[in-house]
């Protein structure tokens, strides 16, 4: 039997992206229209004085970019113990052996938003598609095991945990399917704002029970991954202002929680870093983002939407350095790479910085704008909106 959770009274239905914000490079879904944002030149890169080479090409492909204009996704490789799995916008799902070599290719017949949720353990693949179908494959052969249609369209990779299958909707709703079935366990409905940002966070681990979701309300929940309950929810970010857009306050960074502390950022400026054993707030920094954090032993590391990288130390949040050498070149979120902090812009340069000082170090690039960036073990993955998926292992 399906279980529905409301977490407020109040539901509206997202509507349709009306205008694209040149600064987070993003859209927003809304009502208002006219906007006009202002609009800044990338700063130029600026040749290193010193450069190590940190990372060695490990792998390459072209996936493909069809529809890439018309659907500026952020789709995420799938990869654990060696096996990859990739999506293409136009809908093809191929999977990838630990040498690199192309196992299988199947097309869903409809774009892919939701990027690829891969479980080794399973051997399951989870993609999703525009229309809000999702679909799970053999991850070894690439045999579709089942399907499942959702009310709304999901646009980060699903969470595969406890036999679940954890997805985030953007009409609001969180999902729970059977990991074997796809059959519908849990629904879990949150409040929806009139204008929000065109993404999301992805569900993501608060415990072996538990999972972490950002909202576009500026909320955090805590959710029983196995009967969708709730435990609790907590408000990151508060927008102010006289108008809707000034009023946004989405969290589409998946929060972080490691050693027991849980850092979450949002669109509307606040950056919020949480002790989970006492559940009291350490501290709350001004800081507006759209991507994920990166945490290392002393500090919590971010990219802003104007371009800066900041380090902050992760138990006073007081500000260790500030790199604005890459103001508005659309940054992804920063990630940690053998001890050395990674970030990725919109030429697809990768640059990696000394977290001591903040200093760029040593670049590589692949082909077309970068999103986002993601790390398993010692190696790099990257997918450009060109279709380009690369990946990198570190020298050390």
């Amino acid at each position: 039997m399906t279980q529905s959770i409301r977490a407020n009274n109040r539901f509206k239905a997202t509507l349709m992206p009306i205008a694209v914000l040149a600064l987070a490079a993003t859209t927003l879904v809304g009502c208002n229209r006219g906007i006009k944002p202002e609009t800044h030149e990338p700063t130029k890169l600026v040749g290193l004085s010193e450069s190590m080479q940190m990372l060695q090409p490990v792998f390459s492909t072209d996936v493909g970019n069809k529809g890439a204009k018309k659907d500026p996704l952020d789709l995420q490789v799938g990869y654990e113990n060696g096996q990859m799995v990739t999506a293409s916008r136009s809908g093809e799902v191929t999977g990838y052996n630990a040498q690199g070599q192309r196992l299988w290719s199947v097309d869903v017949g409809a774009p892919i938003t939701g990027g690829v949720a891969l479980d080794a353990l399973s051997q399951t693949a989870v993609v999703s598609t525009r229309s809000g179908r999702v679909v799970a494959f053999d991850s070894g052969t690439g045999e579709q095991r089942w399907a499942q249609q959702l009310s709304g369209t999901v646009l980060t990779p699903a969470l595969i945990h406890n036999n679940r299958v954890v997805l985030s909707a953007n009409d609001g709703f969180l999902h729970g399917l059977s990991l074997q079935t796809g059959k519908s366990i849990w629904k879990f409905a949150t409040q929806v704002p009139a204008i929000s940002i065109r993404g999301g966070a992805a569900p993501t681990l608060l415990d072996d029970k538990t999972a972490l979701l950002a909202t576009a309300d500026g909320r955090l929940h805590a959710i029983t991954i196995d009967n969708g309950l709730p435990l609790w929810s907590r408000r990151v970010g508060v927008g102010t202002g006289s108008s809707e857009i000034e009023r946004m306050s989405d969290v589409d960074g998946t929060p972080i929680v490691d050693n027991n502390q849980m850092f979450a950022v949002s669109y509307s400026g606040q950056l919020l870093a949480i002790d989970m054993a006492s559940s009291q707030v350490m501290f709350v920094n001004k800081l507006a983002s759209l991507k994920s954090l990166a945490v290392n032993p002393r500090q919590v590391i971010a990219t802003s939407l104007d371009g800066k990288v900041v380090a902050y130390d992760r138990k006073t949040g007081q500000t260790l350095w500030e790199n604005d050498s890459l103001m508005y070149r659309q940054l992804t979120n920063p990630v940690m790479i053998d001890g050395h902090i990674a970030v990725g812009d919109l030429d697809g340069v990768v640059h990696l910085f000394n977290p001591a000082n903040g200093q760029i170090i040593s670049r590589t690039s692949t082909k077309g704008a970068l999103s986002s960036l993601q790390v398993v073990g010692n190696r790099l993955l990257t997918q450009s909106s060109s279709g380009q998926v690369s990946v990198w292992q570190s020298l050390r």
